[in-house]
């Protein structure tokens, strides 16, 4: 808008030596500056490097204390060594997820193949629907018993092996065991984050650990079975073997951090307003599936107290989660001058009365970099929290490697613009830090190495059923 004095005392024009009109910033534009000032302060505060060591240092605190204690998250699995890579074989892999079936054959050729030492030779999916949910006891697994006999039908060796007395053995990424009614022998059961370390390790032995960042969280880690208190293992028969000296642990990683990360008001609405307040906090704060719904409610303060949208909220942003970081991700790769595609997204998607102005699409912009800043750097302490962990419970056997490699997967760590690549920048700078304090000087600190572990549910499911047939 022009600014008007009031004309008051005002001088005569002929003695007036120039006239200059003066454009200022709209209020609300203003209010928006005030209030993006401020998320970029939270949400930034803990960007240096050396202020998110110490939140890694409180992080592997808290995993060391629940390594001895607590019964949910450090849990110790029934896979206690990694593979050879020599394992080879054709299996059947099932994966389970919350609205999708999974079936496929994986074939593993050896890490000394040249090419594609593991692949999925062919995969089938199913949508979960609400149909599907909603049928109960074995129904449920005649389902899926009818998805992989249709699957195996398409594949001429499979199919083959179907008619032998000899079952197809299977490994299955999924919770708890199944029994179906198929010539199939289920020989193994992994989680999502076991399943990654087992896929990733296959073709690389320094692997030690995995982390998967999608709509949630988790980890896994390779650790000495000495590392935890007795009773974590319960009731269970430890294997014999004298080389049987550690165990794959699943860390439930998305449990962790309540103690460590600083959180913002719009963290904590999103905490209260969640049918399990508090029970995951690392995962509230950093993964896909609520990401877009911090951003949404700071979009939803802005338009109460700074006017964006003229302060009327598109009925479609009125929703919870109805912001998807995919939309989020689309934004940050957004590099036109005037954000064009951005406001066509959300015009469309919103169904806003007209597009954001280029200065409302801005500030929504640099809204999603601060809450895509914190994810990252919240990430890369958590990582470096593992890394570190496994440095100092697991030296000695770190000494066969000159690095650590860390398997990745999930739709935000592998395809979120930049965020591997900035995580791994980061990484670096930790490890370079430490040891420049003299805590890590001479101590034998491995680089951690970021690697992308895609199909991770499906492939390590395959390397797990063929460790356990090779152990047969």
């Amino acid at each position: 808008m022009i600014l008007v004095h009031p004309p008051v005392d005002l001088p005569r024009l002929s003695s007036l030596k120039s006239t200059v009109v003066e454009n200022v910033t709209p209020m609300h534009e203003s209010n928006m500056d005030i209030l993006l000032g401020e998320v970029q302060q939270l949400f930034e505060q803990h960007s240096r490097v050396e202020s998110l060591l110490a939140l890694s240092k409180k992080l592997q605190a808290e995993f060391e204390e629940r390594l001895q204690s607590s019964p949910q998250c450090m849990l110790p699995s029934h896979n206690y060594t990694l593979p050879t890579g020599m394992e080879h074989g054709t299996y059947l892999a099932l994966e389970v997820g919350g609205s999708t079936l999974r079936v496929a054959l994986v074939d593993l050729r050896g890490r000394n193949t040249s090419r594609h030492p593991l692949r999925i030779r062919r995969i089938v999916s199913s949508t979960i629907n609400n149909d599907v949910r909603d049928l109960r006891g074995v129904a449920f697994l005649d389902w899926i018993a009818e998805k992989i006999g249709e699957m195996l039908a398409t594949d001429r060796e499979a199919s083959d092996h179907m008619q032998l007395k000899e079952p197809l053995p299977l490994g299955i990424a999924w919770s708890f065991p199944i029994e179906l009614h198929l010539n199939i022998r289920l020989d193994a059961i992994v989680n999502d984050s076991s399943a990654a370390v087992l896929s990733r390790a296959y073709i690389d032995p320094s692997t030690r650990l995995a982390v998967i960042l999608g709509t949630g969280m988790n980890a896994a880690i390779h650790l000495p079975i000495s590392s935890l208190h007795s009773s974590k293992f319960g009731l269970r028969q430890l294997p014999s073997t004298l080389d049987t000296t550690h165990v794959l642990v699943n860390t439930e990683l998305s449990m962790f951090g309540k103690r460590a990360f600083p959180t913002t008001r719009w963290d904590e609405r999103l905490n209260a307003q969640h049918m399990l307040p508090d029970f995951q906090p690392m995962e509230y704060l950093l993964a896909g599936g609520y990401l877009g719904e911090i951003v949404r409610l700071i979009i939803l303060e802005a338009t109460e107290t700074a006017d964006l949208f003229g302060g009327i909220l598109p009925f479609k942003l009125s929703r919870p989660y109805s912001l998807e970081t995919r939309a989020l991700a689309a934004i940050e790769a957004d590099t036109h001058p005037w954000l064009s595609p951005s406001r066509k997204l959300f015009h469309e998607t919103y169904s806003l009365a007209q597009p954001p102005t280029p200065a409302e699409m801005r500030f929504i912009r640099k809204v999603i970099l601060s809450v895509s800043l914190r994810s990252q750097r919240y990430f890369t302490a958590a990582v470096y929290a593992l890394s570190s962990l496994l440095h100092d419970l697991d030296r000695a056997n770190l000494q066969a490697v000159d690095h650590i490699s860390i398997g990745c997967d999930g739709s935000v760590v592998n395809k979120y613009p930049g965020y591997m690549e900035k995580s791994q920048v980061l990484l670096d700078q930790l490890t370079r830090l430490e040891d420049g304090s003299g805590s890590g000087s001479g101590s034998g600190r491995k680089r951690v190495v970021l690697e992308s572990a895609g199909e991770s549910a499906v492939l390590g499911a395959g390397v797990a059923v063929a460790m356990a047939n090779a152990e047969d």
